[in-house]
C-alpha cells in the first residue's frame, strides 16, 4: 500500500512540474492546426483599440465579419481583389436602395464572368470601431452574388491593413 501511495505522489509531482512544458506544446499544436468550426460560424471582429479592428481567418481561409452598412448589420467577406464593395439586390433593398431606382448600366468582370451592375454610394460602413463614410459599391443581381464582398473602395480608406498569420488587422 505504501509503495502504491508513494508512486502516485511521485507521478503527481512529476506531472505538475512538467505541466508548463506540456501545456506549451499542446497550445503550439492547436495554433498550427486548421480550426474545425462549422462553416456557418462567422468570426466576430475584435477591437484591439479605438480605430482598429482585427478579424480572425475563418475555416475557409477568408476574413469575414459583421459589418454595418448604412446602419444595418451585413455579414461580409473581405476581398482585396474586388475594386468596390459588392452587394446583391436583396441587401441593397435592406440598406435603403429601391430596386426600381437601380441603374444596371455598368459592365463588371467577376470571377464568374461579365455581368451588369448598378453603382451606389453607401453613406457609412463600419466594422468594430472603424467608421468610413461615402463608400462606393456595386449592386449585382441576387442570382449573381449570394454574399457581400468588402472590396478596395472600403479598404483604401483605411490608414493601413495587414494580414499576418490568421489575423487581418485594419487601422483607420
Amino acid at each position: 500500500m505504501f509503495a502504491r501511495t508513494l508512486f502516485t505522489v511521485l507521478m503527481l509531482a512529476l506531472s505538475a512540474s512538467q505541466w508548463p512544458t506540456i501545456a506549451g506544446k499542446v497550445q503550439a499544436m492547436l495554433d498550427k492546426r486548421e480550426p474545425a468550426a462549422p462553416a456557418d460560424i462567422v468570426p466576430k471582429p475584435a477591437d484591439a483599440r479605438s480605430g482598429q479592428t482585427v478579424l480572425t481567418m475563418g475555416p475557409g481561409g477568408h476574413y469575414e465579419g459583421t459589418f454595418r452598412m448604412n446602419g444595418k448589420p451585413v455579414e461580409a467577406m473581405v476581398d482585396t481583389g474586388a475594386s468596390l464593395i459588392a452587394i446583391n439586390v436583396s441587401t441593397a433593398r435592406r440598406l435603403g436602395f429601391s430596386p426600381a431606382s437601380l441603374d444596371f448600366r455598368y459592365q463588371v468582370n467577376t470571377a464568374n464572368g461579365s455581368i451588369k451592375a448598378a453603382h451606389v454610394v453607401l453613406d457609412k460602413v463600419e466594422i468594430g470601431s472603424i467608421r468610413v463614410r461615402e463608400v462606393d459599391a456595386f449592386v449585382l443581381g441576387d442570382e449573381a452574388l449570394s454574399s457581400t464582398l468588402v472590396g478596395m473602395s472600403f479598404m483604401k480608406k483605411l490608414r493601413s491593413y495587414t494580414a499576418e498569420g490568421r489575423t487581418l488587422r485594419m487601422i483607420q
